[in-house]
Order: C-alpha cells, then sequence, then structure tokens
C-alpha cells in the first residue's frame, strides 16, 4: 500500500472513531455513568478510601480470586533406619543416612559392596 493510500485510510479511520466519540459524549447512560464515577472518587478521597476498600466490603472473596493460593508446605517423608550387623565383630549399627562413622569405616575396610549385604 502506497504511503498515499495509507494516509488515506487512516484519515477516514479516524473520521469514523471522532464520530463515534462525538456519538457517546452525547449519549445520557454515559454521562450519568461519568457523575456517578466522579463523585464516588471525590467521596472515596473524602474519607481516604481506595476502590479496593469498596470492593473487600462489598465482595470480600473477590480479593482472594487474583491472588495466588499458597501452596501447602511439602514434607518428606521420614527416612527408614536400617541396621547393619558386621558377621566378623557381631557389632550392630542403627542409621537413617549413610554418614555414620562406624558405617564409614567398615566400608572403607571391606568394601561399600559388601557392607550393604550386612544389612539386616
Amino acid at each position: 500500500m502506497s504511503r498515499l493510500a495509507e494516509f488515506r485510510h487512516l484519515e477516514q479511520e479516524l473520521a469514523r472513531q471522532t464520530a463515534q466519540l462525538e456519538e457517546m459524549k452525547n449519549d445520557e447512560g454515559l454521562k450519568r455513568e461519568v457523575e456517578f464515577e466522579t463523585k464516588l472518587r471525590d467521596l472515596l478521597a473524602e474519607y481516604n478510601f481506595s476502590l479496593k476498600n469498596i470492593i473487600a466490603a462489598i465482595d470480600p472473596q473477590s480479593l482472594n480470586r487474583g491472588a495466588p493460593q499458597p501452596q501447602p508446605k511439602r514434607t518428606r517423608r521420614p527416612r527408614q533406619v536400617k541396621v547393619y550387623k558386621n558377621p566378623h565383630s557381631g557389632e550392630t549399627v542403627e542409621t537413617k543416612g549413610g554418614n555414620h562413622s562406624i558405617l564409614k569405616q567398615w566400608k572403607a575396610e571391606h568394601g561399600a559392596d559388601e557392607v550393604e549385604t550386612w544389612l539386616q
């Protein structure tokens, strides 16, 4: 589309929107709505309220609709107690994890695969 054709198209669109705007300015319903909004905002300013205060008073649930709901806190399931029994010494170790000092010694001495076979 040439620049002149684009200009004329935009000019026609502007004329159409201007006519629509003038038509709306003469609409009595719109005039009443504008007057109501002006009076409401003046009243809110006089009493130091905001639209959120009014909405909360009329419909308290509406404020919670847009806000994300807090996720329930997830908890880890408790670790199971593992019991290892050393067949060489007869000593037992109860642990919930692999960070037990005696268990580490056994794994260093006998190998991790062999110590895992001692699990009761």
